[in-house]
């Protein structure tokens, strides 16, 4: 029997919404309305489905083809979903997509799945008449939402990426949306139509880009990922600029966060997993049980302090790595043993950050200075003698070429 697509996405649609609200994510009636309202269908008309198992070289994927009869149940289904919607690989022109089976390549562009595109717009408190820019934008999802809160003409997208600017200002001009999509770096933000009242990064970066904060207006909030090295413990910085023109920033460990900007190189632990499986290493005494996922101000100082590690979380139990120094520290048999190997203590290493992270208030936020003449940006826990502080690494020049793979299994997790 025919599919009604208008009722089914309606549907849909509705579904949607409920479930966020339910479940305390869609708090926001403004928000609440523009995803009623936002025809998901029309700016993400096609998806990728991963058909391979976690480790497979090359991945086999199925392409979803929303207006293909026989795809659109499931394409509906999986749009508005809680899942990130996969949509490009390697960088592909995105206008003549066949569906059915292909093989290899990586995703180079996605949506960001539901909640957490919810929980940023939230976190921004978007109203009418505000001017919104968005970096790094994708296919417009947020882009739109945000659109419909503050009004046509005021919304700007910047993506590098110019199949995909040209695919999502196509899909947002059909919606009659009122956005404007430019080709160009995410990193520069867009002086043309500056100052904004609201602007939002869809990549994670490093650090604060000194532009961002130039271009940011009076009593305005820019919110975005923070990241480091290792995709298992990300942060989210917000920044505002208070009425009279200064700027206070906010660091926020998370348990996700945003893929990071063309050419950064994450740490990864798929290369080690099997040897750590193999041998997980000497069991000794630890005066730390595995702190708790939720600790995330404490994960995010660990990134810091004790750099160069990352998280396996696919593994059975606490799995942390340090790649580059053939080192690895697996938790447990008991809460007050650990297993390490290699010329880096690892597991000594989040021992003496706890140590460090306890007197100084367990704090699971920290202030970020962020001078506007581009200077480092330091981070502290407190003013006192036991806060924790660090300074962020610079931005590395953004190479003009195809971004490295990502380590799907290793991130799929933790970022967005």
């Amino acid at each position: 029997m025919p599919v009604d697509l208008h009722e089914a996405t309606s549907r849909q649609r509705a579904g949607m919404v409920d479930r966020l609200t339910a479940d305390g994510v869609l708090t926001d009636a403004l928000l609440r309305d523009a995803l009623l309202r936002l025809s998901r269908e029309v700016l993400l008309p096609h998806a990728y489905v991963r058909v391979s198992g976690p480790g497979a070289d090359p991945i086999d994927w199925r392409l979803l083809d929303g207006s293909h009869p026989e795809d659109r149940l499931e394409w509906l289904d999986l749009i508005h979903s809680d899942e990130s919607i996969l949509l490009q690989r390697d960088g592909e022109p995105l206008d003549a997509l066949g569906r059915g089976p292909v093989t290899g390549g990586h995703m180079t562009s996605m949506s960001t799945y539901a909640p957490a595109t919810i929980e940023a717009l939230q976190a921004m408190e978007l109203g009418p008449g505000q001017r919104y820019l968005e970096l790094g934008p994708g296919p417009g999802v947020s882009l739109a939402l945000a659109a419909t809160v503050t009004g046509p003409g005021l919304a700007t997208g910047v993506e590098r990426d110019a199949h995909m600017a040209a695919f999502a200002q196509r899909n947002l001009d059909r919606l009659g949306a009122g956005v404007t999509v430019i080709e160009g770096d995410a990193l520069d933000g867009h002086q043309a139509r500056a100052p904004y009242d609201r602007i939002h990064s869809g990549i994670g970066v490093p650090c604060v880009p000194a532009s961002w904060v130039e271009q940011l207006a009076p009593g305005g909030r820019l919110l975005t990922t923070l990241v480091t090295r290792t995709p298992s413990w990300p942060g989210q910085l917000l920044v505002t600029r208070t009425p009279a023109g200064t700027i206070e920033t906010v660091l926020t460990g998370r348990p996700r966060g945003y893929r990071p900007l063309l050419g950064y190189q994450w740490l990864n632990a798929l290369d080690h997993r099997a040897r750590i499986k193999a041998d997980p290493g000497t069991a000794r005494p630890t005066r730390l049980a595995p702190p708790p996922d939720d600790a995330y101000g404490f994960w995010l100082a660990a990134a810091y302090l004790a750099p160069g590690l990352v998280r396996d979380f696919q593994a059975d139990t606490m799995t942390i790595a340090a790649p580059d120094e053939d080192s690895w520290a697996v938790a447990g048999p008991g809460e007050d043993t650990v297993r390490v190997h290699g010329p880096r203590d690892v597991w000594a290493e989040l021992e003496d950050v706890h140590a460090r992270w306890v007197p100084a208030g367990r704090p699971d936020s920290y202030r970020v200075t962020v001078p506007e003449d581009g200077g480092p940006q330091h981070v502290a826990s407190g003013t006192g003698r036991h806060a924790l502080r660090w300074v962020l690494p610079p931005l590395a020049p953004v190479p003009h070429q195809p971004a490295a793979p990502c380590p799907a299994e290793q991130h799929t997790e933790k970022m967005l």
